[in-house]
């Protein structure tokens, strides 16, 4: 099991509730193991963050970053982030919200790529 901090359960369900638009709609293709038949979770907590989507089968993380992961001080704690994550093992995929509004087809044909190499590794 992946360390995780017990303070952010409650705003991860917090968030759970209230997705951008970006997240509904790459969650409706995620959800229910319809990418390769695994399972992913949503505003999941990872060590001392809250990760958008995460699948475990996979290793996999994957985060939507708006307009305000464009600033500079965005960008270097997002960095930061994906060293953190990457040391645990994971895969960090990250997309722009618009990609996912306007290429959702392609999104999905990253992840599913992603699924796949990765299962097949094992």
């Amino acid at each position: 099991m992946l360390p995780y901090q017990r303070r952010l359960k409650p705003l991860s369900r917090q968030l759970r509730s209230d997705p951008t638009e970006a997240e509904q709609r790459l969650w409706a293709c995620l959800r229910r193991k319809q990418v390769a038949g695994v399972q992913f979770y949503r505003q999941k907590p990872i060590a001392g963050y809250i990760v958008d989507f995460y699948c475990a089968a996979a290793s996999l993380v994957i985060e939507l970053d708006g307009s305000q992961h464009h600033e500079p001080d965005a960008q270097d704690y997002d960095r930061q982030r994906t060293q953190v994550l990457q040391a645990l093992g994971l895969e960090v995929l990250r997309f722009d919200n618009r990609q996912v509004l306007t290429e959702l087809d392609g999104v999905m044909a990253v992840i599913e790529a992603s699924v796949r190499k990765s299962i097949d590794a094992r």
